[in-house]
């Protein structure tokens, strides 16, 4: 049996900080899903917030190394989608109001 939850791979991810605006990826927006398999396998489904991200490879292996430090987890996979496509509607409010002036 498998103790990883939704909320506890949300919560690795939370650390993550994109470095071009100073936020997390889960207060983005950017993280859309995560699914966990009885033997604590993990696949997060995620986006950037363009597809030309200089950051997309160092994004998604930070995101696979916040998710392997949790206790039990198995392998790991972080799935970048474009579909739907990321829009700042998608942020927390807190990012919406600071993102707004840029």
């Amino acid at each position: 049996m498998c103790n990883i939850t939704k909320e506890i791979v949300f919560d690795a991810v939370s650390t993550v900080i994109d470095p071009e605006v100073g936020f997390n990826l889960v207060e983005m927006g950017l993280i859309y899903d995560a699914l966990i398999e009885d033997n604590c396998n993990v696949k997060v489904i995620m986006t950037l917030s363009t597809r030309g991200c200089p950051l997309h490879q160092m994004i998604t292996q930070w995101v696979r190394e916040a998710v392997e430090k949790l206790e039990g987890v198995g392998v790991v996979e972080v799935d970048v989608v474009w579909e739907p496509e990321w829009t700042i509607h998608m942020a927390e409010d807190n990012v919406k109001k600071a993102l707004a002036g840029i």
